[in-house]
Parts: C-alpha cells; structure tokens; sequence
C-alpha cells in the first residue's frame, strides 16, 4: 500500500492559515460596524505656538508676525573673522612619510597632533623639523596647511 502523501503537519499548517484568515475578517467586519455606529472622522491635532500638541485649534490673535525679509536662509557670515588672518601656529613634524605623503606635526604649545598632508606644504619637510603652519578643518578633524620650515 502507498502512504498518503498529505501528512498530519500539512493538514496541521493548513487549519492553522485557515483559522488566521477567519480571525482576520472577523476583525475587518468589527471595524467596519464600529466605523457606522461611531462616524467621528478623521482625528485633528494642532499644535500651538510652543511647539506642543494640542487637541484645540490655536488662537489666531496670538499669531506673531514675521517679516519674509528677516528670514535668513544658510549660514551667517562671520564678516570679522574673514577679514583677520589666521595666526601661524609653531610645532615640530613627528612623523612624515614622503612615499604614502602625508605625515603629523606636534603643536608646541599644546602638544596636540596634527595631520598634514604633501599638497598642504611650502616646502619639503623631514621628521624632527621645526615648522610654522595654519590650522582648517577637514572631513576628520583639523589638518595643517602651508606649512614651512623656520
């Protein structure tokens, strides 16, 4: 004789699936009845002039005006800072590879370490050499730019 080639987890899994679609238009239906015996619409939050959430619409009397005018888009420029120039900083190379071009220099008075690349120098430099340099921000931190020997 053959075996059945239906098996009792088949037949399991199958009257699980059917009974999770049941259940499922039960609770359509249910929605549904609850939608016409309580017909509210679509609920409203406001929110005031404080940036919080409110179920009472906001009292235009208390509305402020803005000029369009004073609105400013982007950054402000910092009109001071463009005009001074940047102060040379003293510090000594640590370390510079000139096959990978690129090294680090130790400021002199906080001892803090920067990155300097090849095509941010004046000049060659080798390790242990003295150098005055400027300071810019890069995409990982500050980097040390026209950088010469003193």
């Amino acid at each position: 004789m053959a075996k059945s080639q239906v098996t009792f987890n088949k037949i399991e899994k199958e009257k699980k699936r059917l009974k999770k679609r049941e259940e499922k238009q039960k609770k359509k239906e249910a929605r549904r009845a609850e939608a016409k015996e309580n017909p509210q619409g679509i609920q409203f939050a406001y929110v005031d002039f404080n940036g919080n959430l409110t179920d009472t619409p906001p009292d235009p009397a208390l509305r402020e005006k803005v000029e369009a005018e004073s609105i400013e888009l982007g950054i402000p420029k910092k009109e001071d800072r463009e005009e001074e120039e940047p102060a040379a900083k003293e510090g000594k190379v640590s370390f510079f590879d000139h096959s990978k071009g690129f090294g680090f220099i130790i400021d002199s008075i906080n001892q803090e370490k920067y990155f300097v690349h090849v095509s941010g120098t004046l000049e060659p430099i080798e390790e242990n050499d003295k150098v005055t340099y400027e300071l810019e921000r890069g995409q990982k931190g500050m980097n040390a730019v026209r950088v010469k020997k003193i």
